[in-house]
């Protein structure tokens, strides 16, 4: 009987710590959970929303809305400023990423080697980056206005004859983005490239040199392509970022002058909140995500295919 009681009690708390594991299991998912419900409840749930918003006439002052069937994606495609936004998009993107990956290289090549202060050097590349974007819109804006220091220093030198309205031309408003864009993303490619170059060893790039390989094909043939995946991770990147760029822009132009620096992501912002068309908005910024999305699968398999030929 002693015994029997025994065996019950053993066979009750193996039950008991099985209960006690199961529990904590658990656990991860119960710290989880606010995390993962404030994304679903501010940023995916809206997204869902938005994209069934964009088959509406919603206007965003009622709480009801007419369904339009693809109406306002006819109406956007069939828009001539809509293409002029594509192609604006397309050519911001473009020429940020040729830019702002070949600066970064050739940045992270220089402090890679053993200089003095190269640590503040790299921190001083980077630091653009980490600087609000909207701040540094309106802080280029003022650089770029046509009584602004950029003017004043060509004046200063004696070339008056290349001072412009920088941001009222609309010849030179969409490249002056663009090289606010540059400077300012400059900084993540350096840090991307620099991880990589730190993962080879000085040693590869010594045998190299004493076999008699020139410094190009040394980089051609060695460092290239270890260093692969970063440029794949640095080109997506500067991708994404060129395609859905709004915040230097809204700054910079507005859009402006004349709609020459009007992109998909202002067009959302001006369809939206200054004609007050919210449904026709939405069909924007589902556009726009779904645009973002095919050229970065494309971009990212070209070079990850780039990566296995090398």
């Amino acid at each position: 009987m002693g015994w029997n009681r025994r065996r019950v009690g053993e066979k009750t708390g193996g039950d008991r710590r099985g209960g006690v594991k199961l529990e904590m299991r658990h656990v991860p998912w119960v710290f989880a959970f606010p995390a993962i419900a404030l994304a679903l409840l501010l940023r995916y749930l809206p997204s869902l929303l938005g994209v069934s918003y964009s088959f509406t006439d919603w206007t965003g002052m009622s709480f009801s809305a007419n369904p339009t069937g693809f109406s306002n994606y006819i109406n956007i495609f069939s828009d001539v400023g809509t293409r002029g936004s594509v192609g604006h998009t397309l050519l911001i993107a473009a020429l940020m990423v040729v830019f702002s990956n070949l600066f970064g290289l050739l940045l992270a090549l220089i402090l890679r080697r053993r200089l003095k202060l190269r640590n503040l050097y790299r921190a001083l590349f980077f630091l653009p980056f980490a600087l609000t974007r909207l701040a540094t819109g309106y802080v280029w804006q003022y650089i770029l206005s046509y009584d602004g220091p950029l003017n004043q220093f060509l004046g200063f030198i004696g070339l008056e004859n290349l001072q412009r309205a920088w941001l009222a031309d609309p010849r030179y408003a969409i490249y002056m983005v663009v090289l606010v864009l540059v400077w300012q993303y400059i900084g993540l490619a350096l840090v991307i490239y620099l991880a990589g170059l730190e993962g080879i060893p000085e040693e590869l790039d010594d045998a190299v040199a004493v076999d008699g390989a020139s410094r190009w094909r040394r980089f051609y043939r060695v460092t290239l392509p270890l260093i692969a995946p970063a440029v794949t991770i640095a080109m997506t990147f500067t991708m994404i970022w060129g395609l859905s760029t709004f915040d230097q822009i809204f700054a910079l132009t507005g859009g402006g002058p004349v709609d020459a620096t009007q992109t998909l992501a202002t067009m959302v912002w001006r369809t939206t909140f200054e004609f007050g068309k919210f449904g026709k908005g939405s069909a924007f910024a589902v556009i726009l995500t779904v645009v973002v999305a095919i050229f970065s699968v494309l971009q990212n398999g070209l070079l990850r295919r780039r990566e296995e030929a090398l």
